[in-house]
This record gives structure tokens, sequence and C-alpha cells, in this order.
């Protein structure tokens, strides 16, 4: 019996299982560069240089910095932003430019939710068009996800999500969940990048070091050909999101030995 976060599993999952996720998301150089969108810190991500013709971000969670979002609006895309918990985003830019709805996005529509297909086919954006995903929303990301539609998923040429609780694949039933998701992602995408939020440390467990959590960078398949796999971490844009300690990306998340 081995005790995680003080409860215990009787059957967690095991070591063979994570590492396999695991090296299942080790990222690949891209045909690109990597640039960063966003501050230096928290609420800033890298992305491949593949941004023209995007023509809208989508931002669940809306903070008190809209680097990001302005960064996307510089590149030409509109910006859509959700979250239930403001009244308004802290950007100043026309209305023109963006829209916000006051709602979490998750796996259902109601007065308080809405699923991410509900958003994207209520906005009125163009089926044919490319769009990117920048998503950070404290966990809620797994049902979001594994509720996206296929069709839907095929539109993200690029997808930035911070996802949590990563030290929880030790828990048979979230894994089961994470690995779907995680599944799903990667049958039309590819990580290119993984940043450690240096907020929430590492846990290690059978030897393996899994950040808490981390951001992620996955680029769709059609855009590129991926060969190899990055070995430089971290990349000379990456910065960390606090005054913690920092925290380097453990080998096994990306020496794929």
């Amino acid at each position: 019996m081995v005790n995680f976060t003080g409860y215990s599993l009787m059957k967690p999952t095991s070591r063979e299982s994570v590492k396999s996720l695991i090296m299942k998301l080790n990222p690949y150089i891209t045909e690109k560069d990597l640039i960063r969108l966003g501050p230096n810190g928290d609420g800033g991500y890298l992305v491949p240089n593949d941004l023209e013709n995007i023509i809208a971000c989508f931002s669940p969670s809306v903070d008190m910095i809209s680097e990001f979002e302005m960064d996307c609006l510089k590149n030409g895309m509109k910006i859509y932003m959700a979250d239930k918990t403001v009244d308004k985003p802290n950007i100043d830019i026309p209305i023109s430019q963006y829209e916000f709805i006051k709602k979490h996005i998750g796996c259902t529509n109601n007065s308080n939710y809405l699923t991410i297909d509900e958003w994207v086919n209520s906005s009125l954006v163009n089926e044919n068009n490319d769009l990117l995903l920048q998503m950070d929303i404290e966990g809620g990301e797994y049902i979001s996800l594994i509720n996206i539609s296929d069709s839907l998923m095929k539109r993200f040429r690029i997808l930035v999500i911070e996802f949590h609780a990563l030290d929880q694949l030790w828990n048979l039933q979230f894994f089961n969940i994470a690995q779907q998701v995680f599944d799903k992602i990667l049958q039309t995408h590819t990580c290119v990048h993984i940043h450690p939020n240096n907020d929430r440390g590492i846990d290690k467990t059978f030897g393996i070091e899994i950040p808490r959590t981390a951001e992620f960078t996955f680029w769709r398949n059609d855009r590129a050909k991926f060969e190899n796999h990055q070995m430089n971490f971290p990349h000379q844009l990456d910065f960390d999101n606090t005054d913690n300690k920092h925290i380097p990306l453990p080998d096994i998340w990306f020496d794929c030995k």
C-alpha cells in the first residue's frame, strides 16, 4: 500500500503505465522556431512560429494579466475569453476585437458552464479557419478536453494547456482519465514543448519525477514533420512562473531512451 497526499491507494497505477504515458508526451523538435507569447513569467507560453492565418484565440479563465491574448491580437487573431468569476476581462482594447462570456468552460451547457464546442460554435467563427486554444483552468482541463469533438480538435492548430495535478497519475482512476485526454490530443497533435510550473514543485514516486503542474504546447500533425525529440531543456525563452525554487524538466519527460 502506497500513501499519496494524505490518502491511501490499495492499487496505484503501475510504474510502467506512468512511464509509457510520459514517453508518449516527450516533445519533438519543430520545423519552425518556438516563440514566446505573453510576459516573461506566469501567463507567458512558448508556441511554434506558425501563427499566420489563425483567426481566433480561445482563452478560458481570465487573469489579471492578458499579455498572451494581446500578443495573439497583434498576430491578427480575434480574442475569445470566458470566466464565471469575473464581470469583464482586464484588457484595454476595443470591444470589437474580443468577446467575453461570463461562464466557466466545462463538459455541459447551462447557466454556469459552457462546452468548448458550444463556445466556438456560438462565436460565429468561420468553420474553415484555424484556431488557437490557450487553457489554464485549474484542473477543469481534463473534463473539458475529453468532451471536445474530434472535428473541433482538428481546427486548433496550436494547443497551449496547463495541466494540473499530474502527480495524481499514480491514482489509477485519475490516470485512466488523463491518459484518455492525452491520447485524444495525440491523435491529431504532437507535443513540442513542456515547461514545469515551479509554483507546485515536483513529486518523486517509484523513481519517476513528475511536475505537479506543467504547461504543454501541442502542434497539429499536418503542420510539420516530427522526426526527432527535443533534448535541450529549458528553452532559452522559458522563464519561471514564480520566485520559488527553479524546477528543471526531469529527464524522463524528454529523454525517451
